[in-house]
């Protein structure tokens, strides 16, 4: 570290996308649009689940905090790029730089940790149906759900407080749209090994764990339906594993194309980023929606029961008076 280089740093510049001048107002609908398509297809699913009854199960149980995981992910990222884009104000301060990366690393973490529960069930669903009320009772789903809460949050708490430490450089600017870790570490003065030997080994065994129960799940359907191969058990593994896995390959995609692509944080990375803090939960409800019978079906209810009510307003039932003769 060389001293004169040196400063306390009160703010940092999130330079954003990189998008030419004149179509900002272009991007700035653009992400606009898919962010609250985010919230409310999101909001849609956890309020489907809530009042359809059907939906009481484990799995749209472990789908309903997923969702709000994805609308909150978007949130802390989304909100402050589209504010940048609007205003032409780039920075932010070194509180809320820090408080954006904690709160990015709990929900990217609890979105990872939700995925291999998610896969844990449809395991117990399709390779002992007949015990599944036994094993996933209600207080082990709140136990899992719980755990995956607690154990983001500690993994957030963690990297964010390895930053804290760190001091930082005359040179402010954040080649991103928001903090990221890796962005941040490559501005501090301070020696930054820990944090890399920290993200290598407490980050890389959640990952692969996470990862390993989700593989090792679909390793045991996929032998269970080779070894009963019906048409009614390989419509079941479909019907029921479809959306996960197809969100499961978006989200580990998606990682792979920040992390791994690149040793440089280049334009290439900042649009896998893009990818993963915004394209993917805005496409989770989607995904969910149209592959899935059971979220069809409670849609159409909720449909039904709306045009119900508004005709009910539209078109009172008169009370028919009876005449006493």
């Amino acid at each position: 570290m060389r001293p004169e280089n040196h400063s306390s740093v009160s703010h940092f510049l999130l330079l954003g996308l990189p998008i030419p001048p004149g179509q900002q107002g272009v991007f700035f609908t653009l992400f606009l649009g898919m962010y609250l398509t985010t919230v409310l297809g999101n909001l849609l699913i956890i309020l489907l689940i809530r009042l359809d009854s059907r939906l009481h199960t484990p799995m749209y149980f472990f789908l309903s905090h997923l969702a709000f995981s994805d609308i909150s992910l978007s949130s802390v990222i989304v909100p402050k790029m589209l504010m940048n884009m609007q205003t032409r104000q780039q920075s932010i301060s070194h509180v809320g730089c820090i408080s954006q990366l904690y709160f990015f690393i709990h929900f990217a973490g609890l979105d990872n940790f939700l995925l291999a529960v998610m896969a844990y069930d449809r395991y117990v669903a399709i390779c002992h149906p007949h015990y599944t009320t036994t094993i996933m009772r209600e207080g082990l789903c709140a136990l899992l759900v719980a755990g995956s809460w607690i154990v983001a949050c500690v993994h957030a708490l963690i990297h964010t407080l390895l930053l804290a430490r760190l001091s930082f450089c005359a040179d402010n600017a954040i080649i991103h749209f928001f903090c990221d870790l890796a962005a941040l570490l490559k501005l501090s003065c301070s020696d930054t090994s820990l944090n890399v030997l920290v993200i290598f080994t407490e980050t890389g065994i959640i990952f692969f764990l996470c990862f390993g129960v989700i593989l090792g799940s679909y390793i045991r359907i996929g032998t269970i339906m080779l070894r009963v191969p019906s048409t009614k058990t390989l419509f079941k593994a479909f019907s029921t594993c479809g959306s996960h896995l197809s969100v499961v390959s978006l989200y580990y995609g998606t990682l792979a194309g920040v992390y791994f692509s690149s040793s440089s944080w280049d334009s290439k990375d900042i649009i896998a980023s893009v990818m993963y803090t915004v394209i993917t939960p805005m496409l989770n409800p989607f995904i969910y929606s149209l592959r899935n019978r059971d979220i069809k079906q409670a849609l159409e209810m909720c449909v039904n029961r709306v045009k119900f009510f508004k005709q009910q307003l539209l078109n009172p039932p008169v009370a028919v008076r009876s005449t006493g003769r």
